[in-house]
């Protein structure tokens, strides 16, 4: 269990970043992150993270997959880990 804990910490500080170099990116016009790369932190567990990241760098908060799939990832992952802590 605690290495759950620790792979859903270090996802969550990956996509908080992803979302931050890739907001830096955009302002600058440089080469991009793709969204699916986004997508994919936060379905793989960073959810939280990238959330955050959404509301902390303002960064892909007009885009309808953003808006919907991220909170969606967030509550089954919030679901998902209450799951294991009680059947373990």
């Amino acid at each position: 269990m605690e290495y759950i804990f620790i792979y859903i910490l270090i996802i969550n500080i990956l996509a908080f970043c992803l979302y931050g170099i890739d907001k830096w990116k955009a302002v600058r016009g440089a080469w991009r992150l793709s969204e699916m790369t986004l997508l994919l932190a936060a379905f793989l567990g960073g959810a939280a993270g990238a959330f955050l990241g959404m509301r902390i760098f303002h960064h892909k908060t007009r885009h309808w997959k953003f808006k919907i799939l991220v909170p969606l990832f967030l509550i089954l992952e919030i679901l998902g880990l209450g799951y294991l802590y009680f059947i373990f």
